[in-house]
C-alpha cells in the first residue's frame, strides 16, 4: 500500500557497503512511509496509540530532514546507521514529549535521554567501523548474522534498546 521503491541505485550502495562498510542507502522513503502507514491504520481501526505514533513519526521526520541527518556518501560521516539511530532518537522524544499517550510518554521519556546522552559516543561507534571492506558471505543471501552485526556495531545502542524491549 506504501511502496517507496528501491530504483537502480541500490548495487552501487551494496558494492560501497561490501567495500568500506559504509551504507549510504537513504531511508527517508521508509521513515515517511511508516508514518503515513499508521496514520491509516489508526483512522482505519479508530487505534488513538497509532494516531500518536504517527504524529509523533511525522514530528520526527521533519525534525530529521531540518537537521540534515540523510546518509552521506562519504566514508566517516553519517551513513544509513545513523539515519536510523537519529530518527529513533527524535521519534523517541517526541513521544516523551507528548501528552495524548502517557503508557508512550512514560515508556520513551528514559529512552529518549539515554540516547541524547550517549548520542555522541553511539556516533562514534555506529562511525569508527567505516572504512574496511566486509565479507556478508553472499549478496543475494548474506549471512544473517554477519549482517547483524555489521548493521548494529554500537554496543551502546544496542544495550539502550535491549533495555527498552524489556
Amino acid at each position: 500500500l506504501f511502496e517507496t521503491g528501491a530504483g537502480g541505485s541500490a548495487p552501487k550502495h551494496v558494492q560501497q557497503f561490501i567495500e568500506e562498510n559504509h551504507l549510504r542507502w537513504d531511508s527517508l522513503g521508509e521513515f515517511l512511509a511508516l508514518a503515513v502507514s499508521l496514520e491509516h491504520l489508526a483512522q482505519r481501526e479508530n487505534n488513538k496509540k497509532a494516531q500518536t505514533l504517527a504524529k509523533s513519526l511525522h514530528e520526527a521526520n521533519s525534525k530529521f530532514l531540518k537537521l540534515n541527518k540523510s546518509p552521506s556518501r562519504k566514508v566517516g560521516e553519517i551513513d544509513n546507521r545513523g539515519s536510523h539511530f537519529y530518527l529513533a532518537m527524535f521519534w523517541a522524544e517526541s513521544l516523551a514529549e507528548q501528552n495524548e499517550d502517557k503508557e508512550l510518554q512514560s515508556t520513551f521519556k528514559d529512552f529518549f535521554n539515554a540516547l541524547k546522552e550517549n548520542e555522541k559516543q553511539i556516533m562514534d561507534e555506529l562511525n569508527q567501523v567505516q572504512g574496511k571492506s566486509i565479507n556478508l558471505e553472499g549478496y543475494y543471501h548474506p549471512s544473517d548474522s554477519i549482517v547483524e552485526k555489521a548493521m548494529r556495531p554500537s554496543t551502546i545502542l544496542n544495550d539502550l534498546i535491549s533495555k527498552l524491549e524489556n
